[in-house]
């Protein structure tokens, strides 16, 4: 017997499967898991890891000119009839006697081998080679450096996730109370104990409850994606995050402690120090250039030329001297260039470290500063708490207007997101005080 599926449950199943194709797939993630994701999948710091390779290869270069150049070459040639007359002594006291006959010459071939070793040249390789290796360890400074930069990130992506979710959940209790308040008030205005007037006061604020989820719920939403790309994971994934990140003990130590930390935590101070020694060592290769250059240079020829002559294992040796006249007016004006780079340098490195005391004491302010903040929110939580309830028991008693309710039932649902958001961002100016003493790696660890 054949059963025939009716269309309300063909259209039911259909409906059922699409929903599960597009389903969000939930990921609980906590918040060192992110940063781990982030970093592994983090484009910049992969851009980084080419530039330390490009660094490494240019100290491998700087480091290969101590090596000895050799160059090899080779040439085999083929030559038309020529007419060739040889005059004798002979000859030209006889004319009348018969020419010497040339060799008849019509290929040739020869191959030269040549080497060259530097012994001297006024110290430009060994300078060289410090020069490119303080700016390789400066590149992989600046690595570690853009590290911290996608650790902040992540954090700040993070609470502001938080900070969204927590939005949503809060209008959403805040939304079913105005739900209730409104049923309530209907029955009321139907028995003739509310005017009219007050209940679609309270249908306004319901109204408005509902668009601002609907805008609590547009700013999850884009704030879960930019976490999925930070992240590498797919853009629908629905992540869930610890809900105890705000209520982490945080450790903090005096503000003399941070600044000691970041003189010598400071990954970008580092580097600049480092791009300033390179500097340096760039102006004694360049002053190489007032010295001459010594080789030791060596080579081997071997020749060929049928029904002439044959050369074989024709060896030379020995050391050779070169200088540049040019360079006793033209090195002058590379040197100024090269200590004016140094200049430059120093003069920014003294101003990043007065930048970097800024950072740190700002840094600490803000913490202070968000701690209070927390303070104050708590005590305004229950300051609102108490007086919605103080209003709403003067409401059903009617001592107080539906004005008066909606506006407490507002404060109240305002310094309930104050306090979230407090606690929230205070784990970010925690992490950018940590970032700005050099020490946010070492905390994750």
């Amino acid at each position: 017997m054949k059963h025939k599926l009716k269309k309300p449950t063909i259209l039911f199943f259909m409906l059922f499967v699409f929903a599960m194709m597009h389903a969000q797939e939930k990921k609980n993630i906590r918040l060192n898991e992110a940063i781990d994701l982030s970093l592994k999948n983090s484009k910049q710091l992969k851009i980084n890891q080419a530039k330390i390779e490009e660094a490494t290869a240019s100290l491998t270069e700087a480091i290969q000119r101590r090596l000895p150049d050799a160059s090899v070459g080779g040439s085999y040639l083929r030559f038309l009839p020529a007419k060739v007359e040889l005059k004798s002594q002979n000859s030209n006291n006889n004319p009348s006697a018969t020419p010497v006959q040339p060799p008849r010459i019509t290929q040739a071939s020869y191959g030269i081998l040549n080497f060259s070793l530097p012994l001297f040249t006024g110290g430009k390789i060994n300078y060289g080679i410090e020069s490119s290796r303080f700016l390789a360890e400066a590149v992989k400074l600046d690595a570690d450096n853009d590290k911290e930069e996608v650790i902040q990130n992540t954090i700040e992506s993070y609470v502001n996730l938080y900070k969204a979710k927590a939005s949503v959940d809060l209008v959403k209790q805040n939304l079913a109370s105005a739900n209730q308040r409104v049923t309530d008030l209907t029955s009321w205005e139907k028995n003739g104990l509310l005017a009219r007037n007050d209940l679609l006061k309270a249908q306004l604020q319901q109204s408005n409850i509902e668009l601002s989820l609907l805008d609590a719920q547009n700013n999850w939403e884009l704030a879960n994606l930019n976490m999925n790309l930070l992240l590498g994971l797919p853009e629908k994934t629905e992540l869930v995050l610890d809900s105890q990140i705000v209520d982490l003990p945080l450790t903090v130590k005096s503000l003399d402690e941070y600044l000691q930390a970041a003189s010598t935590n400071r990954k970008d101070a580092a580097a600049l120090e480092l791009r300033t020694k390179a500097a340096k060592s760039g102006v004694k290769a360049t002053k190489g250039d007032y010295f001459p250059s010594l080789a030791l240079s060596g080579g081997y020829i071997a020749a060929s030329v049928p029904n002439f002559i044959n050369v074989y294992n024709a060896i030379d040796a020995g050391i050779g001297v070169s200088y540049n006249l040019g360079s006793l007016w033209k090195t002058k004006a590379k040197v100024q260039q090269a200590d004016a780079r140094v200049k430059q340098l120093s003069l920014t490195q003294s101003l990043l470290s007065d930048n970097i005391r800024l950072q740190v004491n700002q840094s600490y302010l803000n913490w202070l500063s968000s701690q209070k903040k927390i303070q104050v929110y708590e005590k305004a939580v229950e300051q609102a708490e108490e007086n919605y309830r103080i209003v709403k028991n003067k409401f059903n008693n009617n001592l107080a207007t539906t004005t008066d309710l909606l506006d407490a039932d507002v404060a109240d649902l305002q310094s309930r997101l104050n306090y979230v958001f407090a606690k929230a961002d205070a784990v970010v100016v925690y992490s950018k005080l940590l970032q700005a003493a050099g020490l946010e790696q070492q905390n994750i660890k």
